[in-house]
């Protein structure tokens, strides 16, 4: 490729315009600074056919409301699949994990009423974390599993001895590192039960 063979049309806050691939139609991509100082740094980048959200230091709500402030849905991400979780940073020394996702904001804006299109764990998606060899898997809604195909997700995980935390708030809490104390109540015969979730950053 040459050097006058490729390029972007870029905006943000100030558009710019990069030169064009021979024979080929320009690429629009919007850049936006959501955030950038000790507070944390965010930056949404979108395309036709890309949402990425790099280095998002923020807390889940504060990232929502500056999404919403730019004209864009937080809610990007419908399913956590294998695909997704390819593209992740997760390795295979992290074997407990938390799920912060659009789901969160819904524990922000105080919604009660059930909600059947939360973001949850698809089956090849509950495959990936057993092969990676994860421990627990904690999720911000009321179930770990899709609406109305619950099953698929709960075996693999169940059958794998992975332990399931369900509908934590993690809204107000930022991407890192935790230590995360469970506390269940103990219910003779009962293979699930109520549990007040701390955690505490590393």
């Amino acid at each position: 490729m040459t050097t006058d063979q490729f390029s972007f049309l870029i905006w943000g806050s100030e558009p710019c315009v990069v030169r064009c691939i021979r024979h080929s139609p320009c690429m629009a991509i919007r850049v936006s600074v959501l955030g950038s100082g000790s507070r944390g740094n965010a930056t949404f980048i979108k395309t036709e056919q890309v949402r990425l959200l790099i280095d998002a230091g923020m807390s889940r709500r504060e990232i929502g409301k500056r999404l919403e402030a730019i004209g864009e849905d937080p809610d990007g991400i419908d399913a956590i699949t294998s695909e997704v979780l390819e593209r992740t940073e997760i390795s295979s020394d992290m074997k407990r994990i938390l799920f912060g996702t659009s789901n969160s904001h819904l524990w922000a804006k105080g919604v009660s009423e059930f909600q059947t299109d939360f973001v949850a764990i698809t089956e090849d998606g509950a495959e990936w974390l057993v092969e990676k060899g994860v421990q627990l898997v904690g999720v911000d809604y009321l179930s770990v599993a899709p609406y109305g195909d619950s099953t698929p997700t709960h075996s693999v995980l169940l059958k794998a001895g992975v332990v399931v935390v369900e509908g934590l708030n993690l809204s107000q809490v930022m991407r890192g590192f935790y230590d995360l104390y469970c506390l269940p109540l103990k219910i003779a015969g009962s293979d699930g039960a109520p549990a007040r979730a701390i955690l505490i950053q590393s």
